[in-house]
């Protein structure tokens, strides 16, 4: 569990009156703490999820395993899944403890085990069951309670269902939407195809910022580089980019000067080197593994030379039995930074 009197980073109060926000999305079996910790080393400011928490989870489990955090992360946000406000209620109660910057309910996962469990992108065929369940969290919630939903589920009108889903979380106190603009085929389709499959309609996203132009409305889905999330900053309050920057985090070392007016400086990748692998020791001493932090830095160097050496070393090397962080030093001395940067030294 972590508590921070003064967090890095943009302060809860005011994380969806500053704009624009930039975003890193929430995945599933990707975003742990492990993840956040190396993409907070390269950007100060972009908006960090958790994985989806199911609220059971939180209840009944081991909550400082789901729950911890590195105080550097802030800003974090925390998404939970589940349909039922009481519960909930109850684990963002709990979760309360743990200091996130923001609650964000999961209505748009279409996987197998949110369909079981009735919640995801299921909830958007239940409007006011999801705006029962965000008045439920705000009501014990010190943090922002925002929804990320779909356009739609399987034969939706989403020009008709995204404004009802979107009426009823404002009227229940919601503080932003975040919208992936894709549909979601809860029968049919894979999770992994319900990510590439179902066409993007960006435009819908921008007509309902056009129809609330109060409310923080970010957009999800198939976006690719910072030039095409900052095409769609000209419409909307914030951009979540997902697989495009966890399989190369080293897309995020421009998002604080293009988003947040910092001053353009090149990335010192050595300094990386270093706090990724003294983060490495003491998860290890804490009775941790190299591969839960190196599998994150695989694809970090997509593109340069070297970086398919530097993918082998942290691949197959970091899974040796008693493999440390002089691993990622070795995966780091791989890579030719000549023209990228200062160029790591061995």
């Amino acid at each position: 569990m972590t508590k921070s009197a003064e967090k890095p980073g943009v302060p809860a109060d005011i994380l969806y009156s500053r704009k624009p926000v930039f975003a890193v999305a929430p995945m599933i079996d990707w975003t742990d703490r492990h993840c956040r910790y190396l993409h907070r080393q390269i950007s100060r400011h972009a908006l960090l999820y958790t994985e989806m928490v199911v609220a059971d989870a939180i209840i009944h489990g081991p909550r400082d395993r789901l729950l911890g955090h590195d105080t550097s992360e802030h800003p974090v946000a925390l998404q939970v899944g589940g349909s039922d406000p009481a519960k909930l209620s109850e684990a963002v109660r709990i979760a309360g403890a743990y200091d996130y910057d923001e609650i964000n309910l999961n209505v748009g996962c279409p996987s197998d085990r949110v369909q079981s469990g009735t919640f995801g992108a299921c909830l958007m065929l239940t409007p006011e069951t999801v705006a029962e369940c965000v008045a439920a969290m705000k009501r014990v919630s010190k943090a922002p309670v925002t929804v990320k939903c779909r356009i739609g589920v399987d034969e939706q009108e989403p020009e008709l269902a995204l404004p009802e889903l979107i009426t009823r979380v404002l009227e229940a106190g919601a503080n932003a939407i975040w919208i992936h603009a894709r549909k979601a085929w809860l029968k049919g389709l894979s999770p992994k195809e319900n990510r590439e499959i179902p066409p993007l309609d960006y435009d819908i996203v921008y007509r309902m910022k056009e129809r609330w132009p109060d409310v923080f409305i970010g957009i999800n889905g198939g976006i690719q580089t910072l030039d095409q999330a900052e095409a769609h900053l000209a419409h909307v309050d914030g951009v979540m980019l997902g697989r495009a920057a966890y399989q190369n985090a080293a897309i995020l070392a421009d998002v604080d000067h293009r988003f947040y007016g910092e001053p353009s400086v090149e990335p010192d990748w050595n300094d990386l080197r270093d706090r990724m692998m003294a983060y490495t020791e003491r998860h290890i001493a804490n009775g941790g593994r190299l591969q839960h932090v190196a599998r994150h830095m695989v694809g970090l160097f997509t593109g340069l030379p070297g970086s398919r050496r530097y993918r082998q070393i942290l691949s197959t090397d970091a899974n040796k039995p008693g493999a440390g962080a002089e691993v990622i030093a070795a995966a780091f001395a791989a890579v030719d930074f000549a023209g990228e940067g200062e160029r790591v030294s061995a």
